[in-house]
């Protein structure tokens, strides 16, 4: 007798067409296999949602905007439990989900505190398709508000290259010396791009 299939070991075709009912001539999985080819492969599929919706109903996109928002709320709270910093796999993931397949930039913060447990995360500005003004004032209220001791900032790059401007870098450096002046330290700026993401810390760009 064969052993069940978990849903670990299925096939990326086999688990979309979960989400899928059959349309008129057309099988789930035929259905899934041309959502998977016309977002170019599973990973871009969740990096960027919106390009599925013309192929869904609203009810099948819903559920996977929701089973999204399961694995990126599940994500958050073992960064949590565990400490971001011990878990650099886990802020890259989190911070893709959240940040991935957006059409416009937005710059965000994960604000810790002096064990480097996560307080807050929060989108602080929203820019245009290539730019987001970031105001260094703002961020150094917020820390104070909220008692930070460590923050780890990140934003994305709708283009979806994941490399670091020279503007990227600039604004790293102001933001990182404004907030030495309160004792708040910036322990990285992830560049979220198409299902990648670079540090500027690994870099040696901080």
């Amino acid at each position: 007798m064969n052993s069940p299939i978990t849903i670990t070991q299925q096939s990326d075709v086999a688990l979309i067409a979960h989400f899928l009912r059959a349309r008129k001539g057309s099988t789930a999985d035929a259905r899934a296999g041309k959502i998977l080819e016309h977002c170019n492969g599973f990973r871009a599929l969740i990096d960027d949602r919106e390009k599925s919706r013309d192929l869904m109903t609203d009810t099948e996109h819903a559920l996977l905007c929701h089973s999204i928002e399961l694995a990126t709320r599940y994500t958050m709270a073992r960064l949590e439990r565990e400490g971001p910093m011990s878990s650099p796999n886990a802020v890259r993931e989190y911070l893709s989900l959240k940040l991935s397949g957006l059409q416009h930039e937005v710059f965000s913060a994960m604000f810790m505190d002096n064990r480097h447990r996560v307080i807050e995360y929060r989108e602080l500005f929203n820019g245009t398709i290539d730019s987001a003004a970031v105001y260094p004032r703002e961020v150094v209220k917020h820390c104070l508000q909220t008692n930070t001791a460590a923050v780890i900032f990140s934003h994305n790059h709708p283009s979806g290259v994941a490399e670091p401007s020279d503007t990227d870098v600039r604004l790293t450096r102001k933001l990182t010396d404004a907030l030495a002046l309160i004792d708040v330290r910036v322990l990285d700026h992830l560049i979220i791009g198409q299902g990648c993401a670079t540090s500027l810390a690994e870099r040696g760009l901080m």
